[in-house]
């Protein structure tokens, strides 16, 4: 019996040997708005990141394109080291500046002393609940839309390793810190178990992502430079008609808050005077 002809292969196209790209993330973008900024510039074919970053954060984020997608879970794993500062005296539900303090308590009896030695309780390995304001799945749903809605969940906890928890300065009820931590860490939750610790609350107001293994942020790209890698339009190709855009709201879900508050800063601050 004969067999039947054989359906011609089609060729696969050669993927793209692909690149590890270190981006300094500005404050307020997502992580997903980094990648649809970077795909649309350089037009990989493909593309994915390293590990999140919350939009209230800054500092470093990996992206791999092409063959290089295949190192993601390989860098996701390495330790991160973090700077930031954490608030003593007063608490928010998502432990950060997305949601308005909620409870305030003295802090000021506290000495340098007691505030290492909650660090150091919460150094090694150790037991963390993630924020209800995160991405962790709850029945299918992120947690922060459950949060958004005014509604509570339970999310279990998880171990962590603190590899470092120092507090280089010390500036009122402001904790400057320096954290190395493992994959999977919420240093919002650090803030939060640090203050209990103390006994008067804490919330993160600054978070700057500034290693993740040997990948450093003093040699990230930002996204100026990134859109000046952008490939130029080939040589006798006619420019495109721009569509008329809608112009995209500056107000992020999420971070009504955030940008509330700032904008109240905004106009309390006085107007620059100027001399003849």
């Amino acid at each position: 019996m004969s067999q039947p002809p054989r359906k011609p292969q089609v060729p696969q196209p050669e993927q793209e040997p692909g690149e590890v790209l270190l981006i300094d993330k500005p404050l307020r973008w997502t992580s997903f708005d980094v990648v649809k900024k970077v795909k649309y510039a350089l037009k990989p074919r493909k593309i994915g990141h390293a590990g999140t970053l919350d939009p209230l954060a800054t500092g470093l984020l990996i992206l791999c394109t092409g063959k290089k997608t295949k190192t993601i879970d390989q860098i996701q794993a390495q330790e991160k080291e973090y700077t930031g500062v954490f608030r003593l005296g007063q608490t928010t539900p998502s432990f950060d500046l997305e949601t308005a303090v909620d409870a305030e308590r003295p802090w000021q009896h506290l000495t340098r002393e007691d505030l290492l030695a909650a660090a150091a309780q919460l150094t090694g390995l150790i037991e963390q609940t993630p924020p209800l304001f995160s991405a962790v799945k709850i029945n299918g749903e992120r947690a922060y839309e459950v949060a958004r809605r005014g509604d509570t969940a339970e999310i279990k906890s998880k171990q962590v390793d603190i590899k470092a928890f120092e507090l280089p300065e010390i500036d009122g009820a402001d904790v400057h810190f320096r954290i190395v931590c493992s994959k999977g860490t919420y240093i919002r939750s650090l803030a939060r178990d640090f203050g209990e610790l103390l006994g008067c609350g804490a919330h993160l107001t600054r978070l700057v992502r500034t290693r993740i293994g040997e990948y450093r942020l003093e040699n990230a790209l930002s996204m100026a430079d990134i859109e000046a890698r952008r490939p130029p339009r080939p040589e006798g190709e006619a420019e495109r008609p721009r569509r008329e855009r809608t112009p995209r709201p500056e107000r992020r879900l999420g971070l009504e808050h955030y940008d509330a508050t700032q904008q109240a800063a905004a106009a309390d601050a006085p107007a620059d005077e100027t001399t003849e």
